[in-house]
């Protein structure tokens, strides 16, 4: 098993610690995140070890949150599991080992096997044909229950296409995405 660690700002859009105090400089924030991601990859890594599944671990800061991938093994699509459910349980459990860890809440992305990745691509898609058909024909479209990654990445779609709007309705977990042309 390899780990690689990145840790790049750029893309960071917080400027608050864990615990909604202001970050003394952007270098601290970093380091929370990178060492949020440290945990995680530590955490993970036993994980595999106990599972004997085998896959490389990396780390990187993205958008003011700690991401952490597993690639690599041929297991891994059993931790990903139908729809993303087993993944979506790990990342929660791997927030609580940060948690646990640090005293603070964890905003840390997990993604396995490229899966949220996928995912995210084919969502955009989704949003965006939606949000054109809407454009086109005026009718309103109500999209399946979704999880609250899901609809943040289809709303975000929608939001680039002029002339429509998103909201979510229901309650979770038939919490769905509902995209309307703009009066």
């Amino acid at each position: 098993m390899s780990e690689t660690l990145q840790a790049s700002g750029a893309d960071r859009d917080v400027d608050t610690d864990r615990d909604g105090d202001k970050a003394s400089s952007p270098a601290e924030l970093e380091e929370l995140l990178v060492r949020e991601g440290d945990i995680a990859g530590d955490y993970l890594e036993r994980l595999l070890d106990l599972l004997d599944y085998d896959g490389d671990i990396d780390l990187d800061v993205e958008a003011g949150r700690a991401v952490v991938s597993i690639d690599g093994g041929d297991d891994l699509d059993k931790l990903v599991g139908r729809r993303g459910e087993v993944l979506e349980a790990l990342q929660e459990l791997t927030r609580l080992a940060v948690q646990q860890e640090t005293g603070a809440r964890s905003r840390l992305m997990l993604d396995i096997a490229g899966w949220r990745a996928n995912r995210r691509s084919e969502l955009a898609d989704l949003g965006r044909a939606t949000a054109e058909k809407v454009l086109a024909t005026g009718k309103a479209a109500r999209l399946q229950p979704m999880t609250p990654f899901e609809r943040k990445v289809v709303h975000d779609a929608v939001a680039k296409v002029g002339g429509v709007h998103s909201e979510s309705e229901g309650e979770e977990p038939n919490r769905r995405v509902v995209v309307f042309k703009k009066d």
